[in-house]
């Protein structure tokens, strides 16, 4: 497990993009755990091509797994509560973060992706790697602009 003591937050070159919140053992904001761009990027990288609601073609999706954000963060629970820079709201249960290899994708076809264009974070389920996924219940679930994620 990546510890977030070497993920420390230096707010003079990143701002935090990703708050983490909730059952926490490692916090580097008060509470919470506070991620910079930087900070995600070096967590371990994966990508996967997939069609989605979202997009009329099949795209690249690149970041760290859900699971490592959380594992770097000491969080323990049943649920994510994930929010998205509009109030968009959703309940994950943890077990989908265990259970598939979702991605907190910070690139898109090798791109930063800006806000108008459902940035700079997106939680992306795999769906083409997983059938059980084509339902609207994990479309949901795929939160684009995510800036929080509160564990219970």
């Amino acid at each position: 497990m990546l510890s977030i003591t070497c993920l420390a937050v230096d707010a003079s070159n990143d701002k935090v993009v990703l708050t983490v919140s909730g059952v926490l053992s490692q916090q580097n904001s008060g509470k919470n755990t506070a991620f910079t761009m930087d900070m995600l990027t070096k967590l371990p990288q994966h990508s996967f091509v997939s069609k989605t609601p979202w997009y009329e073609k099949p795209v690249k999706f690149t970041g760290p797994l859900l699971r490592d954000v959380l594992a770097a963060a000491g969080a323990k629970g049943a649920q994510i509560s994930a929010l998205a820079l509009d109030d968009y709201r959703v309940e994950i249960p943890f077990q989908d973060a265990i259970k598939y290899p979702i991605i907190i994708a910070r690139l898109l076809d090798d791109k930063p992706m800006p806000v108008r264009d459902k940035g700079p974070l997106f939680i992306v389920y795999p769906f083409d790697q997983y059938k059980e996924l084509h339902q609207d219940v994990y479309y949901t679930r795929s939160v684009w602009q995510l800036s929080k994620m509160i564990v219970q």
